[in-house]
């Protein structure tokens, strides 16, 4: 028996089976055309047997969709009475006993995640999509590749390039793992309720080998906080705080991770942003 999809009215049923009013809080803003959960899926390069996970499932649009391929999907849902109900949905549209598994958890506990997936796959809310993201990819590191449903802005914030204006702390926190591009637009038409925001598929590929030692993630991670903690600041004084305590020492440890004190956070590329946790490997 094929896997079938759902569609706009049994969505709409659903939800008020369920008493689920949509709400901003969580992001649920449900998609109700096949075409662009299989087109999410399609970009996500999903395939037969490949082991993915889905963060904020909700009604089973995108996750039938997966399943479709003949993946095998772990969803994480925050929302009880969605978690409870999506093996049913799942079981009536043809997904074969043992393809779901469905974790009741918030995505930013979670630490554990059955059978190791290594695709990702998921429509996140704004309030926590780069949260989610960053904590997913430092826990799991099984998770190779992945494509996200996004607003618009923070897609386009993940993907950003140095020295343009979009580029921020998420965007090197985010290329610590590996190399992000924008792939896609979404039409707000798609959704239930349709929202006020532009929405983008953004996608991701884990370098083969870890860019440091955690112990240098964490630092790196806290030196981009300070560096785009005060934008448009030289290094030298933005830094200062995490480097020493003083300019002139934030200087001293600039120069000899080769990075100019008077350069901006927005001009560097994370391998530079390595360079100074290097310099300076201990706390202070």
């Amino acid at each position: 028996m094929p896997v079938t999809l759902l569609g706009a009215a049994e969505i709409r049923a659903l939800a008020a089976e369920l008493d689920v009013t949509p709400t901003k809080k969580l992001g649920q803003n449900f998609v109700v055309d096949a075409n662009t959960v299989r087109k999410i899926v399609q970009v996500a390069g999903v395939q037969p047997g490949d082991r993915v996970v889905e963060v904020g499932p909700g009604l089973g649009s995108l996750t039938l969709a997966i399943l479709e391929t003949g993946a095998t999907v772990t969803a994480v849902e925050i929302d009880h009475r969605l978690a409870a109900r999506l093996p049913a949905t799942a079981a009536a549209h043809g997904v074969p006993d043992g393809a779901l598994t469905v974790l009741d958890a918030d995505a930013l506990r979670v630490t554990e995640l059955p059978g190791d997936p290594q695709v990702l796959v998921a429509n996140l809310p704004y309030n926590v999509s780069v949260p989610v993201l960053l904590h997913f990819l430092e826990t799991f590191d099984h998770l190779e590749r992945g494509v996200v449903m996004v607003q618009a802005e923070v897609g386009e914030r993940l993907a950003a390039s140095p020295r343009t204006k979009a580029y921020g702390g998420p965007s090197v926190k985010a290329a610590w793992y590996g190399p992000w591009r924008l792939a896609g637009t979404v039409s707000r038409q798609v959704f239930w309720p349709v929202p006020n925001v532009d929405s983008v598929l953004v996608g991701f590929r884990r370098d083969p080998e870890p860019r440091g030692t955690e112990e240098e993630r964490r630092r790196t991670f806290e030196i981009v906080d300070a560096a785009f903690g005060q934008r448009r600041k030289m290094l030298r004084q933005a830094l200062a705080g995490v480097l020493g305590g003083t300019a002139a020492e934030a200087s001293a440890v600039l120069e000899a991770a080769g990075v100019a004190p008077t350069a901006r956070g927005e001009e560097l590329q994370v391998e530079e942003f390595l360079r100074i946790a290097r310099a300076a490997p201990l706390s202070q």
